[in-house]
C-alpha cells in the first residue's frame, strides 16, 4: 500500500469532474487508507472502523459498476490506484 497521497487530477474525465466513479474510487481509496494508518495506533475505535466498512463497501459497488460500464477505465483505475481484485 502506498504512502503518498494520490493525485485526484488523474482520474476526471474532464476538468471540473467531481463525480466520475473514477475519481469518486480515487478520492474512496484515499480516505480509506488514511483510515487504516488513523486505526493503526487506535486499535479501539470501533466507530472509525464501521466508517472504514462503509467506505469499502461503497468503493466496491463503485469498482463494479465501473467493470459493467467500460472495462478499460475499470483496469486504469485499478493499475493507478495499486488495487488488487
Amino acid at each position: 500500500m502506498s504512502e503518498s497521497t494520490i493525485d485526484l487530477s488523474e482520474y476526471r474525465i474532464h476538468e471540473n469532474d467531481t463525480g466520475s466513479a473514477d475519481y469518486q474510487v480515487a478520492l474512496l481509496t484515499q480516505r480509506i487508507r488514511h483510515l487504516t494508518k488513523h486505526l493503526e495506533s487506535h486499535r479501539k475505535d470501533f466507530s472509525s472502523r464501521r466508517g472504514l466498512l462503509r467506505l469499502v463497501a461503497r468503493r466496491r459497488k463503485l469498482l463494479d459498476f465501473l467493470q459493467k460500464d467500460s472495462a478499460e477505465r475499470y483496469e486504469k483505475v485499478i493499475k493507478g490506484l495499486g488495487l488488487r481484485r
